[in-house]
C-alpha cells in the first residue's frame, strides 16, 4: 500500500480509493465513496458494512462481533468521535493526508494491518472532514477460505494503531 501511496503522490493524483483485491468489495460501489469527496464534503470517506444499506453476507459470527463491537468502540474512544466501520479497508480519500507531515504513513511500524486504521485515526483527530457510506463486503463459502487475517496476531495489527496513538507512543 505505501508503494500505491508514493505512486499516487508522484503522479499528482488527487483522490485516492483502495479496494480490496480478493473480490470481496463490490467495485459498482466505488462511485458511493468518491461522492462525499467531489461534492466537497469529505476528505476522508469510510466505507461502512454496518450502515443502513451496507452488508456482509457471509462474515463469521466472531468477525462480525469483534469489527462491529470490539474495534468500533475503542477507535470511537482513540477518534473521539464515533465510527460504525473503522477495519473494512474499502475507502477513499484525498491524496492531501498523504501530504501532511503531521501523518506520518512511512513508518516502519505500519508494515501490515496497521497502516489503513493508522491513516483513519489521523485524519480524524487531525480534523480532516470525515464520513461513512454504506457498502458491502462479500464472504465466500467456508470452504474458500474467509481470510489470510492470522488470529491474535493480525488482530493485534488492526489495533495497534489505535492503542499506540490512543496512548501517544507513536505519531
Amino acid at each position: 500500500m505505501k508503494e500505491v501511496f508514493q505512486y499516487a503522490l508522484d503522479r499528482e493524483y488527487d483522490v485516492l480509493v483502495i479496494h480490496a483485491g480478493n473480490d470481496k468489495d463490490e467495485p459498482k460501489e466505488i462511485p458511493l465513496l468518491l461522492d462525499p469527496i467531489v461534492r466537497g464534503e469529505a476528505d476522508f470517506v469510510q466505507g461502512s458494512r454496518y450502515l443502513g444499506d451496507g452488508g456482509f453476507g457471509n462474515m463469521p459470527k466472531y468477525r462480525a462481533f469483534s469489527t462491529r463491537v470490539l474495534h468500533q468502540l475503542v477507535f470511537s474512544m482513540a477518534a473521539r468521535k464515533h465510527v460504525t466501520e473503522s477495519t473494512n479497508g474499502f475507502r477513499a480519500f484525498r491524496t492531501a493526508l498523504l501530504r501532511d507531515p503531521r501523518i506520518d504513513w512511512r513508518q516502519t511500524w505500519l508494515d501490515r494491518y496497521e497502516l489503513e486504521p493508522y491513516l483513519l485515526l489521523k485524519a480524524i483527530r487531525l480534523g480532516y472532514r470525515h464520513c461513512e457510506v454504506p457498502v458491502t463486503k462479500v464472504y465466500p463459502p467456508h470452504e474458500h477460505g474467509y481470510t489470510k487475517m492470522r488470529p491474535v496476531v493480525d488482530w493485534w495489527s488492526i489495533l495497534r494503531p489505535v492503542v499506540y496513538l490512543g496512548l501517544g507512543l507513536k505519531k
